[in-house]
């Protein structure tokens, strides 16, 4: 017991002290660093004798606000089905998001747009920032329910270091194409948290098994954050891609995917099922891979008819990778993958690479006409051929992959430390350990888990309410 009260004051200051920390870290950085861009300067905008409907936020800031709600609205209910962990997985996301917004905006910005000594900030960068944001977050889903506050806020100063880094490689150095990020987004933050979700492995979590589930009204919350998800994943794909045809272009694409991957989820979901019953699970993940699938070929010429068959390849892997291969990967591998982001992130964003590899390799200037140069600017330019261009396409999945596991395998060192408060085998997935309790936890305490007794770091462990849902 002198144990637990001695973590109890533990948690009393960790996260207030990490919190101000890097908000005043991150606040004297801004001070130096940070200005308005050319377009949110009005000295400068000004003096380029614009007109006030020029100003690419009105272009682009519809995109963003979609992005915006995907991040804190989609992607916070998304992960809200466990049934004693609503608080922390809605309310953890609001807390990584918004610094990773902050510190992304310094990184992404050293790296990208640093221009006179000084970072230049518009609407372009806080959509970038979101997008490192959701990495972030498809991270988190890895790891959800197994990590406190304070070691889910040093993952993301460091991952958002390494996005930073890889989308820097990717882009900039290798000058490779992934409009949606299919490799900077999703794979980078799938296999960064199915990593980090192996090196923080826990041997006993059979003892947190029973709230490693879901209840009827966890599972609509989490179906709310993908219907959001799934409206504006056009927007997500389409926000950083060239105004016009480009644009428009990505949007259809991700709009089609996203059908094919829906139905494609009803389909195997009902043929894998026990008697032919559908599992929310597989509506809630599955159904979106079409929107991961076609990240870095969306604006590329892949046809309607291409994105539906790359919607419905995607939506029946991911599938069937919940079904049959999320098992595999907890009893063989040790990756305990919570919202299975393997199956949603993972394997599609592959597969979107590769997809992206294949329509670059088909490029050619009688298919795109004028307009290769906005997608493929250097084979326009006759500095590289499609397949050389494809080749890198390549070479960017293997370097994302080597950014993702390396450095998660060394941020997941630093987040084992004790002094972190990581949550005890028997103790995860629950709310009570971070929050104050809210009425309904006290009441119909009836009963024990069995085999719960006393945990060493925590002491008595609360008892469970029954389950109505029989």
């Amino acid at each position: 017991m002198a144990r637990a009260a001695h973590r109890a004051r533990g948690r009393r200051l960790l996260l207030p002290l990490l919190c101000l920390l890097l908000q005043a870290a991150t606040a004297v950085l801004f001070a130096v660093f940070v200005r308005y861009g050319p377009e949110s300067d009005p000295a400068l905008w000004h003096l380029g004798n614009h007109s006030a409907a020029d100003n690419a936020f009105y272009f682009r800031y519809p995109s963003f606000q979609d992005v915006h709600v995907m991040v804190f609205v989609g992607f916070g209910f998304l992960m809200a089905f466990l049934q004693r962990y609503g608080f922390s997985s809605v309310a953890f996301t609001f807390l990584l998001a918004a610094f990773s917004l902050q510190w992304a905006t310094l990184v992404q910005g050293f790296l990208h747009s640093l221009h006179g000594g000084y970072i230049r900030v518009g609407v372009e960068s806080m959509i970038n920032a979101d997008f490192c944001a959701g990495a972030v977050l498809i991270s988190f889903g890895a790891v959800l329910g197994k990590t406190g506050p304070a070691q889910l806020l040093l993952m993301a100063l460091l991952e958002v270091v390494l996005f930073g880094a890889n989308e820097f490689v990717l882009l900039s150095v290798l000058q490779v194409r992934d409009a949606g990020g299919s490799m900077t987004i999703h794979t980078f933050g799938a296999y960064f948290g199915l990593v980090l979700s192996r090196v923080l492995y826990k041997p006993r979590m059979e003892k947190s098994k029973q709230r490693q589930t879901s209840v009827y009204h966890s599972d609509l919350f989490a179906m709310i954050g993908t219907i959001f998800l799934w409206l504006f994943w056009p927007s997500f794909n389409s926000a950083p891609t060239t105004l016009g045809d480009g644009q428009h272009r990505t949007a259809l694409n991700t709009y089609y995917s996203l059908t094919a991957s829906t139905l494609s989820t009803f389909a195997l979901s009902a043929l894998v099922g026990d008697e032919g019953r559908l599992d929310m699970v597989h509506v809630q993940n599955a159904a979106l891979a079409g929107g991961v699938v076609v990240g870095t070929a969306s604006e590329m010429l892949l046809t309607p008819f291409g994105a539906l068959a790359a919607g419905f390849l995607a939506g029946t892997v991911s599938t069937l990778g919940y079904k049959f291969f999320t098992p595999i990967l907890e009893s063989k591998f040790k990756i305990q993958d919570t919202c299975g982001v393997h199956n949603l992130h993972g394997m599609p964003g592959i597969l979107g690479a590769l997809l992206g590899v294949l329509v670059t390799a088909l490029a050619t200037h009688d298919a795109y006409g004028d307009g290769l140069e906005s997608v493929f600017p250097l084979i326009a330019q006759g500095q590289r051929s499609a397949t050389s261009q494809a080749v890198y396409q390549l070479g960017g999945l293997l370097v994302t992959l080597m950014f993702a596991s390396v450095g998660a395998g060394l941020g997941g060192l630093l987040l084992k430390l004790p002094f972190l408060d990581s949550p005890s085998d028997s103790q995860c997935f629950d709310d009570q350990l971070y929050w104050e309790s809210p009425p309904h936890w006290h009441c119909h305490l009836a009963f024990q888990v069995p085999g719960e007794d006393e945990d060493e770091a925590h002491g008595p462990l609360r008892t469970e309410e029954p389950d109505t849902q029989a």
